[in-house]
C-alpha cells in the first residue's frame, strides 16, 4: 500500500458510541462519541464538538472541538477550536487557539 492510500484511511467513533481500549492507524481518525484510552495516528486526528477522549491522543495534526482528559502529542500542529475543552498535558510543534 502506497504512502498516499495510507493517509487517506478514516477511523471513525460515530456520536453516541462509547469505546475503551487502544487504537493504532496508519492512518486519520474522527472522534465523536466518547473514547476511553490510547489514540497513536500516523496522520490526522479530530476531535468533533461531541466527541470526548479520557487518555492520550499523538497524530501528526490534531484538531480539538470537543473535550480531552489527558496528554495531547501533535507532531505538527494542534488547534484548539473555540469551544473546546482541555485538561491535562500538550505537546506540539504549534499550537493554534
Amino acid at each position: 500500500m502506497s504512502e498516499k492510500q495510507q493517509s487517506s484511511e478514516l477511523t471513525l467513533i460515530a456520536g453516541n458510541t462509547t469505546f475503551e481500549g487502544k487504537i493504532k492507524t496508519e492512518g486519520s481518525i474522527r472522534v465523536d462519541g466518547k473514547f476511553v484510552g490510547d489514540i497513536n495516528a500516523k496522520a490526522n486526528a479530530a476531535i468533533g464538538l461531541t466527541g470526548s477522549i479520557e487518555g492520550t491522543i499523538s497524530a501528526r495534526n490534531i484538531t480539538v472541538a470537543g473535550k480531552i482528559s489527558g496528554t495531547v502529542t501533535a507532531a505538527e500542529k494542534l488547534v484548539l477550536e473555540s469551544k473546546s475543552i482541555m485538561h491535562g498535558d500538550i505537546r506540539a510543534a504549534k499550537l493554534v487557539v
